[in-house]
């Protein structure tokens, strides 16, 4: 038993000494741990510099203490003013559902009415409360589309930072 203990113990410590610490560029609004986002060496980043006017797309293959590579760039953190974060941003995922499930309890809530109508009355109609209500739904829904977040600024209370983990 002792030997078991202290073979595991080996190989729990052999593996967090060991590990791999990977680099990063962080993303941060403020000091709320929800709100920051981390781009790692190999994914891609959208983002707009001081020198181009516009956004560009590129892969990221490194990053140092001043610098971050890409694939056809090399820029300074500073340089950079806004990054798109649409697809990077968790609580964008979190809004994507919730606006999915508000606009689709509205329609549900229209169709099981009109399939109900037919089946007990023969004919299509829907009932004035079910349809203020799908209403409300629907229009929730719609109004939440726009809420997404969809730049990140690097002005203010928003920093971008290299973070790098080598263990030299």
């Amino acid at each position: 038993m002792k030997k078991l203990i202290l073979f595991s113990f080996f190989i729990l410590f052999s593996t967090i000494a060991f590990a791999q610490s990977r680099d990063f560029i962080l993303l941060k609004r403020g000091a709320n741990q929800k709100s920051q986002i981390r781009y790692y060496p190999g994914e891609e980043i959208t983002y707009k510099s001081k020198k181009i006017g516009y956004f560009i797309t590129d892969v990221i293959e490194k990053v140092d203490q001043d610098y971050i590579y890409m694939s056809e760039n090399i820029i300074s953190p500073l340089d950079i003013v806004e990054v798109d974060i649409r697809d990077k941003d968790k609580r964008n995922r979190t809004l994507r559902a919730m606006n999915s499930l508000i606009l689709g309890a509205g329609v549900i809530l229209v169709s099981v009415d009109m399939i109900n109508s037919i089946y007990h009355n023969g004919d299509v109609s829907i009932d004035k409360g079910v349809g203020v209500t799908s209403g409300i739904l629907m229009a929730t829904g719609l109004a939440m589309l726009p809420l997404r977040y969809k730049t990140f600024k690097h002005e203010g209370r928003n920093h971008i930072q290299i973070i790098l983990m080598r263990m030299d």
